[in-house]
């Protein structure tokens, strides 16, 4: 298979999660506090991004539009870029319906710029979006031409040191390599989204790709940008294996007597 038919793969999958996720049987995604006008950013990016206010953000696969919201609601302009059109038009339409400031187009990652007009003072990038992506420099590179001089990244993700691992016999334990070669994604079957909900998917094929942290790092260093800081955090925003827990604060941790691990990071980059 090519690239464009494991994107093809992939947006399949999203287009059918995108009303299951909507629907929020479980309230994984909040859904129901956002209608109700409150804000549903993660703890670790909650705390980490800064005033917003006056900002143009640029949204990256930003599904159907939660953040994007809550970050117009704190008072930047926002514009939410997906590939699956399910998506950008359940967003549309929730941004009409809360009357907000975030507009959505449909379009690849890759070509964020020829798809979004103007330079922006933050990219933002959450939670499940890069292992999506086989070529982790060429998105840093499409990062940077995004952002006027100045401008920053925020990203936060799964860590990649624990990536590798799975359940396995009732355990954490080593499953995948380290670094997914861009033409050998790692090729999974899903029954069902992430989300807890019962629906038993018909688009089950997906793709994905690991990416070290000296990757993502080395990629954004090549591409024009400069570090401003990285965190790493023993949480995670969902629960990566069986016998996670959520705190008070959402996010969800290994038991306390379980060797703890990097579960994810967050960093901010500039360009220069």
């Amino acid at each position: 298979m090519d690239k464009q038919s494991y994107f093809d793969a992939n947006r399949k999958s999203w287009d059918e999660r995108v009303a299951i996720h909507r629907r929020d049987e479980t309230g994984f995604y909040d859904v129901q506090k956002v209608l109700d006008g409150g804000d549903k950013l993660n703890a670790i990016e909650a705390s980490e991004i800064g005033d917003v206010k006056g900002l143009r953000i640029a949204h990256l696969q930003c599904h159907f539009g939660l953040d994007s919201i809550c970050l117009a609601r704190r008072g930047a302009s926002v514009v939410g870029l997906d590939f699956s059109s399910a998506a950008v038009k359940e967003a549309g339409a929730l941004a009409t319906r809360l009357a907000v400031d975030a507009q959505f187009v449909e379009g690849n990652v890759y070509d964020a710029r020829q798809l979004l007009s103007g330079d922006f003072d933050m990219v933002y990038v959450t939670w499940g979006a890069i292992n999506w992506l086989p070529d982790i420099a060429q998105w840093a590179k499409v990062v940077a031409s995004l952002l006027k001089s100045g401008g920053r990244l925020y990203l936060a993700e799964s860590h990649p040191n624990v990536l590798p691992f799975d359940w396995v016999n009732g355990r954490v334990a080593p499953r995948f390599d380290w670094r997914t070669p861009k033409d050998v994604p790692i090729s999974d079957e899903t029954q069902n989204t992430y989300t807890g909900a019962a629906d038993i998917l018909v688009n089950k094929k997906v793709y994905e790709w690991q990416h070290p942290l000296s990757d993502i790092i080395n990629g954004l260093i090549a591409a024009g940008m400069s570090l401003d800081w990285l965190h790493e955090h023993p949480a995670l925003t969902w629960p990566l294996f069986p016998n996670m827990t959520a705190g008070e604060d959402g996010l969800y941790r290994l038991p306390a007597d379980h060797a703890q691990l990097a579960l994810s990071f967050s960093l901010q980059a500039r360009k220069g």
